[in-house]
């Protein structure tokens, strides 16, 4: 079952997916790969992986981390540090 997160404003969360999209992309362009080599290794769609670089806000987080997982990563809740 995919749980929700209802208690981020959406233009929090809007920031959050794409500073996530940015660092997908970016790692995966130093990893010298392709999106469709990218989502092979990845074991992702294609199509995911589009979505998810181009920051789609109602992408599946279990996917999110398995994108994440490739370079050492995952997407945690956590309060924000002072």
């Amino acid at each position: 079952m995919v749980e929700t997160v209802d208690f981020i404003p959406d233009r929090v969360y809007s920031v959050i997916m794409n500073t996530i999209a940015e660092f997908i992309k970016q790692k995966r362009k130093e990893a010298g790969l392709t999106q469709e080599e990218f989502a092979i290794r990845s074991g992702l769609g294609l199509r995911f992986v589009r979505e998810l670089e181009q920051g789609k806000e109602t992408v599946r987080m279990d996917k999110v981390n398995q994108a994440l997982s490739m370079f050492g990563m995952k997407a945690v809740p956590g309060r924000k540090d002072d």
